[in-house]
């Protein structure tokens, strides 16, 4: 039986049986336990897939499944930190037209339909699950854990013929305009998209090992804090900026570049920017969030019991109003950005999280990248050559600046919310979908 994290394939004119082939071919019973037999799971998909090609009051018919017993799920829990579990008196039949009149009120983003298979295998509904949104955090960046689900199948029907299938709260893989791709490619998880950030990442703990020396001398003291605290703070900034982009549904182009090249860009080097901002402070701003976030965790967990060092554990379950403000200032800056891709052409920003501006023009005088590596792992180990004819011109502009400028990384957000990360690696220009 394979993992989820060994499978990289791609399956092509796919249909649901194909998708409940590829579920059990990936589950792994040993950390989910065992799932229904392959008929079974082949019949929930299948139903889930014809609701998804109806609508509801004209609303397009989008909702989550969870496959468990209802004794899986705590009975006196409920958002945000738990699961709200709510039986009906009878279980009701699992089939298309019952989905359709359920799915309004299982509301995609804050509650799923709980659905059991009886000894005979039949599929019935036995009542519905409140998670609220914070299910969301893993795409969406934010230090607001999620309630625990069970390890159990779900099925994030999320439009007409898209469906995505979770162990529990951990992606396997989806079903989009008949093709079945693996998603447990998370880019965050490879070693060469925090590598890319190190130096800048050494930068800021120096700021704030220079904020605790004047601490010190003026007798305070200070937690110690985890290196890796900035990577994780950063990461979540990047899913806040692509995710509100995916939300707002007119996609959209981050550039981002080392410091070293800030100033090329703002000469129009590579990149004509339409709206540049002055080199200030405000420009800045997202640095000196992080900083401030990294100096008051430090700051306010001096006192707390002994657990050296304080890391983003601590950040997560903190619950001081300066740090949940500092938090909300992140956000709205990543909403920020994501609001100046409305605007045709590129943000760019610099490693730093500098913003440099935005209405970025790629040059036409790059050469062209006739075509670019598909990356099957997080690594880009493994490969596929594709031609670039088949994508527009937002792709193809950060296709020929990458194969300019192998220190950049550009990401880019289609309308139908399609994430691609893009970078020179081992020579090519190489794309990441990333999940």
């Amino acid at each position: 039986m394979g993992t989820v994290e060994n499978t990289r394939r791609v399956v092509q004119d796919a249909y649901p049986a194909d998708l409940a082939r590829f579920v059990c071919g990936v589950w792994d019973e040993e950390r989910t336990g065992p799932l229904p037999g392959e008929g079974t799971v082949e019949a929930l998909i299948s139903a889930c897939y014809q609701a998804s090609l109806l609508r509801e009051e004209e609303r397009a018919v989008t909702f989550r499944v969870i496959l468990c017993d209802p004794e899986r799920l705590p009975p006196n829990e409920g958002p945000p930190g738990g699961i709200h579990r709510l039986e009906f008196p009878e279980p009701r039949r699992f089939e298309v037209q019952e989905i359709r009149r359920l799915s309004p009120a299982a509301d995609y983003y804050r509650s799923l339909i709980g659905v059991f298979a009886d000894e005979e295998g039949e599929l019935k509904i036995w009542g519905l699950v409140h998670s609220g949104p914070r299910w969301l955090r893993e795409g969406q960046g934010g230090r607001d854990a999620p309630p625990p689900l069970p390890r159990a199948l779900v099925l994030r029907v999320y439009g007409a013929g898209r469906i995505a299938a979770d162990a529990g709260q951990e992606t396997i893989c989806k079903l989009d305009e008949g093709r079945i791709s693996d998603l447990s490619m998370d880019v965050f998880r490879s070693r060469w998209l925090p590598a890319t950030f190190a130096p800048v990442r050494q930068e800021i703990a120096e700021i704030h090992e220079g904020l605790r020396d004047q601490a010190r001398k003026k007798g305070q003291v200070w937690a110690r804090l985890d290196n890796d605290i900035t990577r994780v703070i950063g990461q979540h900034t990047i899913k806040r900026i692509t995710s509100a982009v995916r939300d707002s549904h007119h996609g959209g182009t981050v550039v981002v570049v080392p410091p070293d090249l800030a100033d090329d860009i703002i000469e129009d080097r590579y990149v004509s920017l339409k709206y540049k901002f002055v080199d200030a402070e405000p420009r800045r701003r997202f640095r000196t969030l992080i900083v401030d976030v990294m100096s008051e965790l430090a700051r306010s967990r001096a006192g707390a019991p002994a657990k050296d060092p304080v890391g983003w554990d601590d950040y997560e379950a903190a619950s001081d109003v300066s740090l949940s403000l500092l938090d909300e200032a992140i956000f709205e800056v990543a909403h920020l950005i994501a609001g100046l891709t409305a605007v045709d052409g590129a943000v760019v920003m610099t490693q730093r999280f500098e913003m440099l501006g935005f209405g970025g023009e790629i040059s036409g005088d790059l050469p062209a990248a006739e075509t670019v590596e598909k990356a099957l792992d997080v690594e880009a180990e493994e490969t596929i050559e594709e031609p670039t004819d088949g994508v527009g011109t937002r792709h193809r502009s950060a296709y020929r600046l990458c194969k300019a400028l192998g220190s950049v990384i550009a990401v880019v957000i289609s309308q139908d919310g399609n994430v691609r990360f893009i970078k020179r690696k081992n020579g090519a220009v190489t794309y990441w979908d990333q999940a």
